[in-house]
């Protein structure tokens, strides 16, 4: 990948300087060679061996990186106390890697992430959207979100099939005290996505969701705002505390 883009991304994680860094997939190195000036602590996890080993051979000489196999998704990324989280995430692991970040609590205020374009449209997207989704809101309610730089295929060597971006979160400092519940009544919302909230929120509060305006709304129509004002509502209604 181009040195420009790397640079740009540990910039946007790390600024000129933070304690730590966790790595995620660092591969042969590119992203973690700009990571490491930019940082006093650097925690890289490889799932392959081979890759695992590459990398220790190569940054042998240098102490503040800390190399460890094993499955991201397996990771207890609490373990090494706050730090920023950045890497390049393969397509199929993107969705579970962004989740369980925004799953991390404070002492994790960013991430920096390089993804497919695709992915990280869904992410910065906003309501009325096709790219809306229970992802957007998901993100959007944890974080702000922010598009970083857009990554062309002709960047990467080989180049891929697929246009890239990279996009940092960076924690809210208020949250809903409540979020996963939230987020549970908002992926009810998306069940369906072409239906209505009338139908997708039948089933979990029958004739109740009739009373509110956005029963005939679809759920991309609606603002974070509108989905925790909602559920407030029909929490209300329905007699969930």
């Amino acid at each position: 990948m181009r040195e420009s883009i790397l640079e740009r991304l540990a910039a946007a994680a790390c600024g000129e300087h933070i304690p730590r860094v966790i790595e995620i997939g660092p591969g042969r190195g590119a992203l973690t060679k700009h990571l490491l000036p930019r940082t006093g602590e650097l925690h890289a996890i490889e799932l392959d061996a081979e890759l695992a080993s590459y990398l220790r051979n190569k940054f042998r000489d240098e102490p503040k990186l800390h190399i460890h196999e094993g499955n991201v998704l397996d990771a207890d990324l609490a373990q090494w106390g706050p730090a920023v989280i950045a890497g390049n995430l393969p397509y199929y692991i993107t969705s579970p890697v962004v989740h369980k970040f925004l799953d991390l609590d404070r002492r994790f205020d960013t991430a920096v992430f390089l993804m497919q374009r695709e992915v990280a449209d869904r992410i910065v997207a906003t309501p009325g959207t096709r790219d809306y989704g229970y992802l957007t809101v998901a993100a959007q309610m944890i974080c702000e979100v922010d598009l970083i730089c857009k990554v062309s295929p002709e960047a990467f060597r080989p180049p891929p099939k697929v246009h890239s971006a990279g996009v940092r979160f960076k924690r809210r400092a208020q949250i809903p005290a409540n979020v996963g519940e939230v987020l549970s009544f908002v992926s009810q919302c998306f069940e369906r996505k072409r239906k209505t909230l009338r139908n997708n929120l039948r089933a979990a509060y029958g004739t109740r969701i009739d009373q509110f305006p956005e029963a005939g709304l679809r759920a991309e129509q609606l603002s974070i705002d509108q989905f925790i004002g909602l559920h407030q509502r029909l929490a209300g209604a329905s007699g969930i505390s």
